[in-house]
């Protein structure tokens, strides 16, 4: 009896250990399918808005992670064109860094191909509804990004931000005559060592110039870099 029950002990032990190193190697070959899954079904909770991605790649033998064809889509009541339409974004990344609870960025290449901010039938534009950003005031500071709140890590700079900026559209689906669109048409613009939002002054300078006042009207702003800063803290970047 003793001898029967240990054989079906080892017989179980055995199988528990191939279905862990089954479970093991299906992981390693879909775990970036696994990870990009879950990003959408991230975004869309955070946001109400689907999300595609075409890839995602989290290396385990380099501290890197490519993330490709991003597709972010307006809800219903912004029409359900695409909101937010990102080539690539190339994160090389310090691990020794990460494990002391702190975000070090070697290289950040992002390359946006398309923004589209919309105006709905009510009035509200897309990416004020989505932040639900508190009203402004001539006294009050727009909205910023707690880095260390919202993610529990220590944001210690990027080294080298690589940008690429396609074009900008607006739609104003209650009178489509107001409808624009703008070639910013940047290309590997890089930024050395951002540590803080004034780092992101001359990129911002520069868009304000190929944007052709496109921010103008959305902020009611006194020129395109105010308000095209006060978007870049909508999205949380500038920090």
């Amino acid at each position: 009896m003793i001898k029967w029950f240990f054989k079906w002990l080892f017989r179980l032990i055995f199988a528990a250990v191939a279905l862990a190193v089954v479970m093991a190697v299906v992981l390693l070959l879909f775990y970036n399918s696994i990870l990009r899954n879950t990003m959408q079904q991230q975004l869309h909770a955070r946001t109400g808005m689907d999300a595609e991605i075409g890839k995602f790649n989290l290396a385990l033998a380099s501290p890197t992670v490519e993330i490709q064809n991003v597709k972010i889509y307006n809800p219903p009541d912004f029409g359900g064109a695409p909101f937010l339409d990102i080539s690539e974004i190339y994160i090389d990344y310090d691990r020794a860094a990460f494990f002391r609870k702190e975000i070090h960025i070697k290289l950040m290449r992002v390359n946006l191909a398309e923004l589209d901010i919309v105006k709905n039938q009510n009035g509200q534009t897309n990416i004020f509804a989505f932040v639900k950003l508190p009203a402004r005031s001539n006294k009050s500071a727009p909205a910023k990004f707690d880095f260390k709140k919202q993610t529990g890590y220590d944001f210690k700079g990027i080294d080298a931000l690589n940008v690429s900026i396609g074009r900008l559209k607006y739609i104003d689906l209650s009178n489509p005559q107001n409808d624009r669109e703008q070639t910013i048409g940047i290309e590997s613009w890089v930024v050395p060592n951002v540590r803080s939002a004034r780092d992101l002054d001359g990129l911002i300078a520069f868009i304000d110039l190929r944007s052709n006042h496109f921010f103008d009207p959305l902020l009611g702003a006194k020129n395109d870099s105010a308000a095209l800063r006060d978007i870049l803290n909508l999205f949380g970047l500038a920090f």
